[in-house]
């Protein structure tokens, strides 16, 4: 990142490093398929006829008078939506309580030591909670719903909150980086699993568990399976087998198995990368990266978000070239074998995967949902090549070593086309630079690219509903739009609130080829008519939302959305957790539920199988454009942070925290 750029904070500059779409211009974008099946007029107005919103959005699509008059408006959600706003610390509906369960940095072992901020160090972060916890899974353990385990993914590092003395160090090319900060960085990434106990009603680690363990791109060996498995391309000086790769990073959002296992999602590796050439301030020469220069050049590698290629040969592309494309997968780890070895499935693509939501298709055969996210960037599906055998767990455990993996097409007449990234079909040949099926999954951009896929607005989750069989594909933001690029189901230019997608497989066939799909909501403030907003009239002053990220289904097979605005703000509120009603007359309508912290972001809402536990992460509080909200104007740094949420105390910084949410008096959640 050029030394002239200057950001207020982490979160902006990974946006604006992204400024720049990557994926070529000249295919069609969402944003064209939504003129052409929706008017211009009804979608700046907001609202569209009873009749026409029938016809484009479903039977469901009912006014407020509508649903008065046929008496279904019940609320499906129960609980009393709180004020939206911003201050410093959280707030959740009435009758529900929060629960601090793991801080960045608690102790995750017997043996841990605790967390002291001005002396840290890569041993004793190897044993404590990780940084930026982001996606989160729970598995139960037996049958009484009051253990289990929980996996927790860690995204990225702070250094201006994390540590003491530090500034952000993207912005000055990384002074006063040294290489056991780095360590620390690299200890703080990756994966916890940790046991949980539930106790009077209360949720603990247990610290002497057998199943706890820590996963960090600095010490943990992971295999690779899929086309792609031993490639030249995955092939380096330290593993000539191109099989064995050390450690996971910028860990996302991801997925659970129908078998029990984790899969967590390699996002932004790109930021992760080093250049000699351009570490000194410039941007990367083109060409840079020899044979992989192409490659290079559509994932954005390197990024130089972080100095890790400084002091670590592997993470310098001037000296190993092919390290960036070992990741940019999904990876599969066993939560019930602390010794088993975590598996990156290549035949799931490579790309910055936001998510892996996973489900059993009516044939048997598993399915895995995807987004790229990045600006104009495309949304994935997975099928496996075999069929799902609940009483053969090892069989499962291959399922995603082979499959077809597709990219997603929209069509303004309503249908969504999924088409197969597969050698030899099409323009997936050696014309066009692939000399097998591991080019195109290593490249899975360029082949969607050649492809003629819809170029989104910065997917994020895409999560099937097991209870009625939809798809909804999360699309947060991309201001980059330009006027008269909008597309059907990317309608509006310089969209800075985002949008949800509804999409239908035909007789609940995931495997189909043609899906169709509609808008479910449009986000941003419904009053004002210049925004485009589409919501139930039912939705309050507090209840419509801007930037949806991660999704979860409850047990009763609702939708809840949490966001993350990030850069640009849009909306002056804190990000936070809202239930979203997808069914009968009160369809569009969302609700309030939790708010986050100044500066946090909403990730990883959990549900245990029984309904009655939320977990939810808030990552970076107190960072986030800290100093564009009023009572703060200041961009936070580890002495003086614009909150020293969940502690509160004058010696702790603001800590990335996982969160327990019960009901008063217990039952199930709303």
């Amino acid at each position: 990142m050029a030394k002239t750029d200057v950001f207020c904070n982490r979160a902006e500059a990974y946006e604006a490093h992204d400024d720049r779409p990557l994926s070529p211009g000249g295919g069609e974008t969402i944003g064209d398929v939504v003129v052409r099946r929706y008017s211009r007029r009804d979608m700046m107005r907001g609202t569209l006829g009873v009749a026409a919103a029938s016809v484009l959005f479903g039977p469901s699509a009912l006014s407020a008078r509508e649903a008065s008059a046929t008496g279904i408006e019940a609320d499906r959600f129960a609980f009393e939506e709180i004020d939206a706003g911003v201050d410093g610390t959280h707030h959740v509906a009435p009758g529900y309580r929060v629960q601090i369960l793991l801080r960045w940095g608690d102790p995750l072992f017997a043996d841990a030591t605790d967390f002291d901020p001005l002396k840290q160090s890569a041993t004793a972060q190897l044993k404590q909670f990780g940084y930026n916890n982001d996606y989160i899974a729970f598995f139960p353990l037996g049958d009484d719903g009051t253990r289990g385990l929980l996996c927790v993914n860690h995204e990225y590092t702070n250094e201006e909150v994390m540590f003491p003395g530090i500034v952000r160090q993207d912005l000055v090319c990384f002074p006063d980086m040294t290489a056991e900060l780095v360590e620390i960085e690299m200890a703080a990434h990756g994966v916890s699993i940790v046991e949980i106990a539930r106790e009077d009603g209360q949720w603990r680690p247990v610290l002497d568990s057998k199943y706890n363990r820590r996963i960090s791109p600095l010490i943990t060996a992971m295999t690779v399976d899929g086309p792609a498995a031993g490639h030249d391309r995955l092939q380096t000086g330290a593993d000539p087998s191109g099989k064995s790769i050390l450690g996971t990073l910028n860990n996302c959002a991801g997925g659970q198995t129908p078998w029990g296992t984790y899969l967590t999602a390699e996002e932004n590796f790109h930021g992760y990368f080093w250049s000699d050439v351009c570490a000194e301030g410039g941007k990367p020469p083109k060409g840079l990266g020899g044979a992989e220069a192409k490659s290079y050049e559509r994932y954005g590698v390197p990024g130089l978000w972080q100095a890790w290629g400084k002091f670590v040969d592997r993470f310098n592309v001037d000296k190993e070239a092919n390290e960036p494309n070992r990741f940019g997968w999904i990876v599969e780890i066993d939560p019930f074998d602390p010794e088993s070895v975590p598996v990156k499935h290549t035949a799931l693509g490579r790309f910055r995967h936001e998510g892996a939501e996973c489900i059993v298709n009516k044939d048997g055969r598993v399915v895995i949902y995807s987004g790229d996210d990045g600006r104009f960037e495309y949304i994935y599906r997975f099928v496996s090549d075999g069929h799902y055998d609940e009483n053969d767990r090892a069989a499962n455990m291959r399922l995603l070593s082979s499959g077809t993996l597709s990219v997603a097409k929209f069509l303004d007449d309503g249908r969504v086309e999924w088409m197969p990234l597969k050698f030899g079909q099409g323009p997936l040949t050696e014309a066009n630079g692939f000399t097998s099926q591991a080019d195109v999954l290593i490249d899975a951009r360029l082949a969607a690219d050649l492809l003629g896929a819809t170029r989104m607005d910065r997917p994020e989750d895409v999560q099937p509903n097991p209870a009625n069989g939809r798809v909804y594909a999360i699309l947060t933001n991309n201001k980059e739009r330009p006027m008269g690029e909008e597309d059907a189901a990317n309608p509006r230019p310089e969209n800075v609130f985002g949008h949800i997608i509804e999409m239908t497989p035909p007789d609940g066939d995931h495997a189909a080829g043609t899906f169709t799909w509609e808008m479910l909501v449009r986000c941003g403030d419904p009053s004002i008519a210049a925004v485009g907003a589409l919501w139930n009239p039912a939705t309050s002053a507090n209840g419509w939302f801007a930037c949806p990220d991660n999704a979860a289904i409850d047990a009763e097979g609702r939708l809840w959305i949490s966001t993350d605005q990030g850069e640009p703000w849009p909306t002056g509120r804190a990000d936070g957790l809202y239930a979203l009603e997808t069914e009968g007359a009160r369809r569009r309508t969302a609700k309030l539920f939790f708010r986050c912290p100044v500066g946090g972001e909403m990730c990883g809402p959990c549900f245990t199988p029984d309904g009655e536990t939320l977990f939810v992460a808030v990552q970076h509080p107190g960072t986030d454009g800290t100093d564009r909200y009023k009572g703060f104007e200041r961009a936070s740094s580890f002495a003086d942070p614009a909150t020293r949420w969940p502690d509160f105390a004058p010696s702790m910084p603001p800590r990335p925290s996982v969160l327990v949410i019960t009901k008063e008096g217990g039952g199930k959640i709303a």
